[in-house]
């Protein structure tokens, strides 16, 4: 079985059908996911931005966040990523709390997943090389 860094845009789909969801699903079938506790705060955040934004009510983000809390996802303390990230982030000029999840991708020997476009875009025009291999689409991944 395969295990996979994965980040709040893949973890939100779990919970809210949106573009991607199926695979999502999918992924979590299939493979150990880990994840720096920093999860936690960013899918909290998604949820509240959903509710200003109408796209979910109060009850709907609230049940969410409980399905989340439970879901099987192993959670690994962000100390220990702290310098790793930092140097990420000024290498490829982005900011360092997504780049928390590249730290821990490279430390565990995993792939990252994410479904966030923009991210994965500006991480394949990098000229940092080590970290293609380490980052992957959600529909690779459920290739895989």
């Amino acid at each position: 079985m395969n295990t996979f860094v994965i980040d709040a845009s893949i973890a939100v789909k779990w919970v809210v059908d949106e573009d991607g969801t199926p695979e999502a699903l999918a992924l979590r079938q299939r493979a150990k996911l880990i994840a720096p506790e920093l999860l936690v705060a960013e899918c909290a955040n998604i949820l509240w931005k959903k509710v200003q934004r109408d796209e979910l009510l109060k009850e709907e983000a609230l049940l969410a966040a409980r399905l989340l809390q439970g879901a099987e996802i192993e959670l690994l303390p962000m100390r220990s990523l702290f310098e790793t990230a930092t140097r990420i982030s000024i290498e490829i000029n982005h900011p360092a709390y997504d780049c928390i999840y590249l730290a821990l991708a490279a430390n565990s020997k995993s792939q990252f997943v994410t479904a966030d476009e923009r991210f994965l875009r500006k991480l394949h025009q990098s000229r940092h090389r080590t970290l293609h291999g380490r980052v992957i689409s959600l529909i690779e991944a459920v290739q895989l």
